[in-house]
């Protein structure tokens, strides 16, 4: 499958940047390769901060991994309606 062009070069639909371990925070899910539970980065957006502060605090998330993560949570509930 190609990359999602709309996206970038980087972007791979196939590979999850949303990872689930009870090892890891319990299972609560977080970016792929990091600590960093996905719903600190909803949190931070619902609060009014940006992207670029989110990754600020948190500089093991990539950027591309971040809008992946919202590009599947975007699908998800898109697929919901």
């Amino acid at each position: 499958m190609q990359p999602n062009c709309r996206l970038g070069p980087w972007y791979n639909e196939n590979v999850n940047v949303i990872v689930k371990n009870r090892d890891i925070l319990g299972g609560t899910p977080v970016f792929r390769g990091t600590r960093v539970p996905i719903q600190t980065l909803f949190d931070y957006l619902e609060g009014g901060e940006t992207l670029d502060d989110f990754l600020q605090g948190f500089p093991t998330v990539t950027r591309e991994s971040a809008v992946a993560a919202l590009e599947e949570a975007k699908g998800l509930l898109l697929a919901r309606s």
